[in-house]
């Protein structure tokens, strides 16, 4: 797990937002696994260019079945994310 601005800052891209725009338009989802990136207060974030729905649950269930939990829409156990 990393958040959109760790993951910016690995990249030298100041705005977490432009790094959910890329992510938005990744083709290879969910081979290239962008559902691994949530927001900064590490609450789910977005998927596909969408905050709930469909998008948002096939993110849940990308990340449970990969181990990462989340309660109240926020990740259980923090230390898995890098910030």
């Amino acid at each position: 797990m990393i958040t959109y601005a760790a993951l910016g800052r690995r990249i030298g891209c100041p705005s977490p937002r432009a790094i959910g725009q890329a992510l938005r338009a990744n083709p290879f989802a969910p081979q290239v696994p962008c559902h691994r990136v949530i927001a900064s207060d590490l609450t789910i974030g977005g998927f596909q260019g969408e905050k709930s729905g469909p998008a948002l649950a096939k993110k849940l269930r990308l990340l449970t079945a990969e181990g990462i939990h989340f309660q109240n829409n926020h990740l259980t156990d923090p230390a898995r994310a890098l910030r």
